[in-house]
């Protein structure tokens, strides 16, 4: 590593600091009753049902129409996925096939005041048919319906005109709708529109610019994140044959409730005191580091949680969840116990403070890395098996869970996810900031007594 000077130590505290109050405060404008985050704080946090409870729906299909398994699995599907784009992984949706109905429950939006399920189930939006037509009009020649469109996400590109970003709307086809959507695109090409229908109400058409026969299209427009976002929702949501209807919905009790989750959040504190002030008196100077360190991996775990950024949904947080944040501590003193007895190993033997030092973290490196990688296996199977199937790991590690059939419990998913996120930050944090931190103040005068870091002092 490169030569650490006096000050690093204060940069990075003051980045650690900073970044715990924006992630604690957030930052939000309010105008009359429009409230924007640009970056989200605690409160912008989702809780789980099992502390504030949730909502219960059912649907059905619309028309008394008569669907058939596999109508109703995509029906299934396409509410599951509206869940995961919100970031809702604490939920769970089951189909009765011989009633045609599908029983989502869902945790409150994070600052819920109202407790109203319906307006709750509106946020999953709007379950209808959706099809693109030529022309802007209702009545226009049918290009595609939901089910020809594959996917639609929001990307980032930069204009070439003004190099400012924009978002976009990217989409791609299914086999079967590569050739109509084809064979229209170049007939509109330069002079015509693709309108995007939901039911009866247009809610977009672009113009056609180029012929698109690879099934690969963007819509570009004057999106924000947020509008573009909400477009390609609504695209993904219309992906059933049939129309969707609320056909009841009932308040879910929290199974554990908000004094579970005080009594974890004081637990946690409790804990980490209590190991902060054991790791400072028996390290010293590394364990006051190490504490150091930790702070900013429940900052950064916490951060991960609320998305931080505001145009990034908050994850859903459980109590096994607040569990996974205290075993990522756990891990997080581990890393750092190990560097300091090899800091204290090579002071004994001699080596001067900064040998010691940067042999010490270089020698714990690997011995860290072990430890914590195969926690980060542990928590991308508990991610895999009790997440949504489509997701990253739930795709990666579908041919063993489908030996033991579909299972999928958010609060498990969420235990998961926070481990995961807290092993990672262990590594920047544990590792590469406390790194940073001790070589910095190593160079102080006061900092240099080798007793300072468990070692014995030499006689001159």
């Amino acid at each position: 590593m490169r030569k650490v000077k006096k000050p690093v130590f204060f940069i990075v505290l003051l980045c650690i600091i900073a970044f715990g109050y924006l992630t604690y405060a957030g930052i939000h404008t309010q105008y009359g009753d429009i409230k924007t985050s640009y970056i989200k704080g605690v409160e912008d946090i989702r809780w789980g049902i099992d502390i504030q409870g949730g909502v219960n729906a059912t649907f059905e299909p619309a028309d008394n129409y008569d669907a058939t398994k596999e109508e109703m699995d995509a029906a299934k599907a396409v509410i599951e996925q509206r869940l995961v784009s919100l970031n809702i992984t604490d939920s769970e949706v089951y189909v009765d096939y011989k009633k045609n109905k599908v029983m989502v429950s869902f945790p409150w939006q994070a600052n819920e005041e109202s407790f109203d399920p319906e307006a709750a189930v509106s946020e999953l939006g709007e379950t209808a048919k959706l099809v693109f037509r030529k022309g802007k009009e209702e009545k226009g020649e049918q290009v595609l319906t939901g089910n020809d469109v594959k996917k639609a996400e929001v990307r980032q590109t930069q204009d070439e005109t003004t190099g400012n970003i924009k978002y976009v709307v990217s989409l791609t086809l299914n086999n079967s709708g590569k050739k109509a959507f084809a064979d229209a695109t170049t007939e509109l090409a330069g002079k015509g529109s693709i309108s995007i229908w939901m039911d009866d109400k247009c809610i977009s058409a672009p113009s056609v610019n180029s012929a698109i026969t690879d099934g690969e299209c963007v819509i570009e427009g004057n999106f924000t994140y947020d509008s573009a976002k909400a477009l390609s929702d609504k695209i993904n949501a219309g992906s059933i044959p049939f129309d969707l209807k609320t056909t009841s919905t009932n308040i879910i009790s929290p199974t554990l409730g908000e004094g579970a989750k005080n009594a974890m959040v004081i637990a946690g504190l409790i804990a980490f005191i209590v190991i902060a002030a054991y790791i400072i008196v028996i390290y010293k100077l590394p364990g006051f580091v190490a504490s150091i360190a930790l702070i900013g991996q429940v900052i950064g775990s916490i951060a991960c949680i609320t998305g931080f950024f505001g145009n990034i949904d908050s994850f859903t947080l459980t109590i096994p969840g607040i569990a996974g944040i205290i075993l990522s501590i756990g891990m997080g003193v581990d890393a750092n116990v190990i560097t300091a007895e090899r800091i204290k190993e090579e002071l004994n033997n001699g080596k001067t403070l900064n040998g010691a030092i940067e042999l010490g973290y270089k020698r714990a490196w690997s011995a860290v890395f072990d430890g914590n990688i195969t926690v980060v296996f542990v928590a991308i199977i508990l991610m895999g098996a009790f997440g949504p199937t489509d997701s990253v790991f739930g795709t990666l590690l579908s041919p063993v869970f489908s030996v033991f059939g579909a299972s999928t419990a958010g609060t498990i998913y969420s235990l998961g996810y926070t481990l995961l996120v807290g092993i990672l930050l262990n590594f920047l944090f544990g590792i590469f900031c406390s790194r940073l931190m001790l070589s910095s103040l190593s160079k102080f005068k006061c900092f240099k007594k080798r007793k300072l870091y468990g070692g014995a002092e030499i006689n001159e």
